[in-house]
């Protein structure tokens, strides 16, 4: 997107943003975290189910109450004008970092015979920062996209960007709805 020098924040501010952005993903993460843990350990030590099967249960709660922290929280101002498209990536990309999670449990119990209760926490824990990383990147690159900044108009009420700006964003809005058209057809 072209944008001018004016209006565009610099790094620093960028940073800024990003880091902000960091805190408050880590905070829902962190309520998701106590969720995840708490029915893992019922699961696995009052209910007697497999450390596997423990994991996608805890998993998938967590993941329901990570969603409503993420979407009124976190990224309240990004675009909600597609909840089917983003609830089914959110579903899609928080899926493939269970089966991460999942996948470095079943190593290190099914592999590497670490069995004992406090070793498949450590695992758990070890998947569960693996699949954090990517979650981060792929719930603010994919699933809750940011809205296209507005243009600013000038006192005769006509924008004050140049032409190639202009297509830039046009180019952009054209982008969103691409998706959500090839997601009806």
């Amino acid at each position: 997107m072209a944008t001018s020098a004016a209006s565009s924040p610099s790094l620093s501010q960028k940073l800024r943003g990003l880091s902000g952005e960091v805190v408050k993903f880590g905070l829902v993460g962190l309520s998701g975290v106590v969720v995840n843990f708490a029915v893992f350990w019922v699961c696995l030590n009052g209910l007697g189910l497999a450390s596997l099967r423990s994991n996608i249960a805890a998993t998938l709660i967590a993941i329901a109450t990570n969603y409503l922290g993420y979407r009124y929280w976190l990224y309240r101002d990004r675009d909600a004008a597609s909840r089917k498209r983003e609830i089914t990536l959110f579903l899609v990309y928080s899926g493939i970092g269970m089966l991460i999670e999942t996948g470095v449990l079943g190593f290190s119990v099914y592999v590497l015979g670490l069995d004992s209760h406090y070793e498949q926490l450590g695992a758990k824990v070890a998947g569960l920062a693996v699949a954090t990383v990517f979650r981060f990147f792929s719930y603010r690159t994919w699933v809750f996209k940011a809205l296209p900044e507005p243009v600013a108009q000038d006192a005769s009420g006509t924008s004050g960007t140049s032409g190639q700006e202009l297509a830039a964003q046009a180019e952009l809005m054209l982008a969103a709805e691409q998706i959500r058209y090839a997601k009806a057809e």
